[in-house]
């Protein structure tokens, strides 16, 4: 059960409510612990010195803010504690605007906002109150030494806080390189109008996020448990993604054809094409893969109006099995992460 992280109170005016501050998103990244290849021992970091090379006690490290090369100003921990925001364990309102008013850009984190037992009604009218206006709230509140600013908005029978960027901490877009000018672009009135009808061939009534998936992390995960049960893994051939020149009005034209086949297809899936349709083909023989990773067997395809068997033994495993990953996505390391590497579901089967 979630626990709170803070302790504090909404004020605005007069009115007081107090509330406990819940993290509301929970990352599922798959975190890999540094190993030694030869015994699989764990790797540590030390904090060692740039200049002889020996550890340094944590008593004797220092904070410094770099003015220059290797030229540092050294502040004291009483030093910046003089300077720490007043903590008032308060979300303290200064403003309220609408909602398409903020830019999603400056959203940092994430919270609700639950009352305690003897504030619940005045939670309830300021939620109500807010979301019958349309109104968003801006605060500012401090929270372990550091002072946020924040935006607090109705969604449901709850109260989030998300906690929010400054300007200063905001790109400017006039920074970046190799933005397009739109008004020297030459975009024609039929090229605009198949854009525009691609992107209405793909809007939906509502965002379901409960339709999307992180396909690259359980293909991850199904690597390290088919790996924990002495599968042996054949990385398929890397798909070819140089870049191609297209013709734009083509690519649009097929793109929006492409579209509403999907859709007429899902809301009729009787109707939907396919592949091969009228053909399929039947996989027989044996297949195995060796303990060095060679694929070796005999088998022959043949035509036939009946559905496909499955392939049986390590063969239909390996088949299954995720490629190997090129890229680091959201699977990170993290050397210095003293929780464990998360746990996967093994099962003991003997090494083809």
């Amino acid at each position: 059960m979630p626990r709170p992280i803070w302790n504090g109170s909404i004020a605005f005016g007069l009115v007081n409510v107090p509330v406990k501050v819940f993290t509301a998103t929970s990352q599922q990244d798959v975190r890999f612990h540094q190993l030694r290849r030869s015994d699989g021992s764990r790797i540590r970091q030390k904090r060692v010195s740039a200049v002889d090379g020996t550890e340094v006690p944590f008593e004797e490290i220092v904070k410094g803010y770099e003015i220059g090369p290797d030229q540092y100003v050294v502040v004291e921990p009483d030093e910046l504690a003089s300077l720490d925001p007043k903590a008032t364990q308060t979300i303290d309102i200064e403003e309220f605007v609408s909602l398409d008013q903020i830019d999603p850009i400056f959203y940092e984190h994430a919270y609700y906002l639950v009352p305690d037992k003897r504030a619940e009604k005045a939670y309830a009218l300021l939620a109500a109150a807010m979301a019958e206006s349309g109104k968003v709230a801006i605060a500012r509140f401090v929270m372990r030494t550091k002072q946020y600013l924040a935006a607090v908005r109705p969604a449901g029978r709850v109260l989030v806080l998300s906690t929010m960027l400054y300007a200063d901490e905001v790109v400017p877009v006039d920074a970046l390189e190799g933005l397009p000018d739109l008004d020297e672009m030459g975009l024609t009135d039929r090229e605009l109008q198949m854009a525009e009808s691609l992107i209405e061939s793909l809007t939906v009534e509502r965002f379901e996020p409960e339709r999307f998936h992180d396909t690259y992390r359980k293909r991850v995960l199904e690597l390290i448990e088919a790996k924990a049960a002495g599968e042996t893994i054949v990385a398929a051939p890397a798909a070819d993604t140089s870049a191609r020149v297209v013709d734009l009005m083509a690519a649009l034209e097929a793109s929006v054809k492409a579209a509403k086949e999907r859709r007429a297809a899902a809301e009729d899936p009787a109707s939907a094409p396919t592949p091969n349709a009228g053909r399929t083909t039947k996989v027989t023989g044996t297949t195995k893969v060796t303990g060095t990773g060679k694929i070796t067997g005999t088998g022959k395809v043949t035509g036939t109006s009946k559905a496909a068997p499955a392939v049986g033994g390590a063969a239909a495993k390996a088949s299954k099995a995720p490629t190997a990953a090129r890229s680091r996505s959201r699977a990170t390391e993290e050397p210095e992460a003293d929780d464990e590497a998360k746990p996967v579901r093994s099962r003991r089967r003997k090494s083809a």
